[in-house]
């Protein structure tokens, strides 16, 4: 039996299994009695309701992710990369042409096969707990939008790198991790203003005290920002967050409206003094460079896997194409990929804390963040008791009881100088 097939299928069960094992324990390890901290916030039938969508949820995704393996098992051993393959080299195409055929001809299966899915999650399961607002005229809008630009992006970016492994020999990976990494830039400074708004209307924050609260701290702490923005949250869902986009003088902060109307101007601005202090600890520049670092590692890897004839042989192809390894590959990354996530979550939960830190010590009002940390997951209906293994694992945030605690606990410091 293929060598390559059975690390293959080995791989996909695994990390399968992993992730049942995971979110069982997760599901058995939340606690029915409400954590002090939120005493107040939470109510018991709501804490109870939290529990019972965590569990909804959970047999949701396991139940997808059982279907996806089995189709992707099946599709594997029956031989159905090989007969996509065939339809795309039957358009008579050149090899770059065959590969934007054959990829969207995949691509375009794993978004039917994914829209039931999204379907019962948005329309029956958030909808069940109060959080769907979204409209099927929206839902159908967000796939078509979505698809389009998946489509044009995808073009671009396969394109180029399917053209320097045709042409640019053994140094192909390089020039594909630079051309990958500039574009990855390129997409950073247009998605604000071109495609962020084609799902989300944008509209500047009205003069208010809200406002002025955001800039006069903004400018104490010599942060330029383009504007702040009230983004229409409330057309998809009722749940609450705020961001930053854009870089340097660009930078502009985007609120939900669902967070606005829940929150105090103080918290609002504790929130945002959080997301500032990401900025002011390089943490935004460091998940580049580690991003730039892990495509390379990527593509690198990738280089030894090109026109291979055993892993070829796995998805029992006819023909070699450089455009089908770099599907092929994706099964053997993944594992890799999952310890460079892990690895990325440890760093990522500990820039969490130190943005933590950063907003109690900038603003001063540790009350005001711990009470918008707290609504934020009580209006989220968020796990308060997460598996330490599912922490580890997927979480790119500390759980919101341990951030709390953390911030006590560098009060008390503080107290006692």
């Amino acid at each position: 039996m293929n060598i390559y097939l059975i690390v293959i299928i080995a791989i996909i069960v695994i990390e399968y299994l992993l992730g049942l094992i995971v979110e069982r324990l997760n599901v058995k390890y939340a606690k029915d009695d409400l954590p002090k901290e939120f005493e107040g916030f939470y109510d018991a039938q709501k804490y109870k309701l939290s529990q019972i969508y965590l569990r909804e949820n959970t047999n949701f995704h396991l139940i997808k992710d059982t279907i996806s393996v089995i189709i992707t098992l099946f599709f594997i051993l029956a031989g159905g990369f090989n007969f996509v393959d065939n339809i795309a080299r039957s358009f008579n195409q050149n090899p770059i042409v065959t590969g934007l055929i054959f990829t969207a001809i995949l691509g375009i299966a794993t978004q039917l096969l994914g829209i039931p899915f999204s379907v019962y999650h948005t329309f029956v399961i958030e909808q069940k707990y109060g959080f769907n607002k979204t409209t099927v005229k929206t839902f159908i809008l967000d796939i078509i939008k979505g698809f389009i630009l998946a489509a044009i992006i995808g073009a671009i970016v396969l394109s180029v790198i399917f053209w320097f492994f045709y042409a640019a020999g053994n140094f192909a990976w390089v020039f594909c991790w630079i051309a990958v990494t500039l574009f990855q830039l390129f997409l950073l400074f247009i998605a604000p203003v071109l495609i962020m708004p084609l799902f989300n209307k944008y509209t500047p924050l009205e003069e208010g005290s809200l406002k002025s609260a955001i800039e006069n701290y903004a400018k104490e702490q010599k942060f330029a920002l383009a504007g702040v923005f009230k983004m229409d949250a409330s057309r998809r869902s009722t749940k609450s967050n705020a961001f930053f986009t854009g870089f340097g003088k660009f930078r502009r902060i985007a609120l939900f409206d669902t967070l606005i109307q829940k929150h105090t101007v103080d918290e609002l601005v504790s929130v945002l003094a959080h997301e500032i202090g990401h900025y002011k600890k390089k943490h935004f520049i460091k998940g580049i460079i580690l991003s730039v670092i892990t495509t390379g590692i990527m593509f690198f890897i990738l280089s030894f896997f090109i026109n291979n004839q055993g892993l070829f042989g796995a998805f029992k192809m006819q023909n070699l194409s450089i455009y089908a390894s770099l599907i092929f590959f994706g099964f053997l990354y993944s594992p890799i990929n999952l310890f460079i996530s892990i690895f990325s979550n440890v760093i990522s939960r500990r820039h969490e804390y130190e943005a933590d830190n950063f907003a109690i010590e900038t603003y001063k009002k540790p009350e005001s963040f711990t009470t918008a940390l707290k609504k934020l997951t009580v209006d989220n209906l968020s796990n308060l008791t997460p598996h330490p293994l599912k922490v580890f694992l997927d979480y790119s945030h500390p759980p919101v009881l341990k951030r709390i605690e953390a911030i006590r606990k560098n009060q008390e410091l503080k107290a006692q100088e």
